[in-house]
């Protein structure tokens, strides 16, 4: 399955120069953890809820301060056709839940932790079912060809 596939909900983005207020309105309306933050539509960086309150609200910081002021400007990026498992070694390598997927350049959604946790269940359940109907219903192993052959009628 490539990343795109698996993006939940449409990008959300939000200007470097919003407010905090601002980009705690836009989670707020659109119900996501983070945005992806841009300067002249080019994704520069990414602020998430607990931006908000560790960075901001913690130090006192106004409510009218620029989002730039506690965004997360390392932006990890990746490719929306790469495979899906292609993400589990980046999340492991970075203290991180969320990366903004780019289709040429251009933010096309965040794959998060939790998107990978429920697609990965979902593969664990389908692989789980033929398990479980041998274990429920009792299907043995196939007998050898041999004892088919003597068998009568």
């Amino acid at each position: 399955m490539q990343i795109r596939d698996a993006i939940r909900k449409i990008p959300v983005t939000i200007d470097v120069g919003a407010s905090l207020t601002q980009a705690a309105d836009v989670m707020n309306v659109t119900a996501v953890g983070c945005l992806v933050v841009t300067d002249d539509g080019q994704a520069v960086g990414i602020v998430t809820d607990r931006d908000l309150v560790v960075r901001a609200m913690a130090h006192g910081l106004s409510p009218d301060t620029a989002v730039e002021a506690v965004m997360s400007p390392e932006l990890i990026t990746v490719d929306a056709a790469a495979d899906l498992r292609s993400v589990l070694p980046v999340f492991r390598s970075h203290p991180i839940r969320r990366l903004p997927v780019l289709d040429n350049g251009k933010v096309v959604g965040v794959i998060t932790l939790d998107d990978l946790i429920m697609d990965l269940s979902a593969d664990l359940c389908d692989l789980a079912r033929a398990v479980t109907g041998q274990v429920v219903f009792g299907h043995g192993e196939p007998a050898p060809m041999g004892d088919l052959a003597s068998r009568p009628g």
